[in-house]
């Protein structure tokens, strides 16, 4: 059944990063929003969930984060869009979407981890 549910979650991700991404379409010059909402949300939720469920509910990290999450976040398209900026000669759009990405990544789940933690404790 986990199976069964991390495909369907799995799928739902996808099809999530897939409406994210028409919204905010990347050509090569622009800043990659999409990546970035994409990225930086999937760090402070499935630090949430970790913080929260990994000890209790280990099948609820297994299919939200394992399966949702990780089609919703995506480090390939990350380094791609990042080189793509660069053959732009966009340096300082990359260096700054390099620097949001991981920089903010980091802050977003230390600041999961803690509120998952907060819900565990409650």
């Amino acid at each position: 059944m986990e199976w069964l549910l991390l495909m369907l979650a799995g799928g739902a991700g996808a099809v999530s990063r897939y409406g994210v991404g028409r919204g905010f379409p990347f050509t090569g010059t622009e800043f990659p929003f999409a990546t970035v909402l994409c990225n930086l949300s999937g760090s402070l939720v499935l630090a949430l969930i970790v913080g929260r469920f990994a000890h209790s509910h280990p099948q609820v990290v297994l299919i939200l984060g394992t399966g949702f999450l990780g089609a919703w976040t995506t480090y390939s398209t990350f380094s791609l869009e990042m080189i793509r900026l660069l053959e732009a000669g966009d340096w300082v759009k990359a260096g700054l979407y390099v620097a949001t990405t991981l920089i903010g990544g980091a802050v977003l789940s230390a600041l999961g981890w803690w509120i998952g933690l907060q819900l565990r404790a409650a």
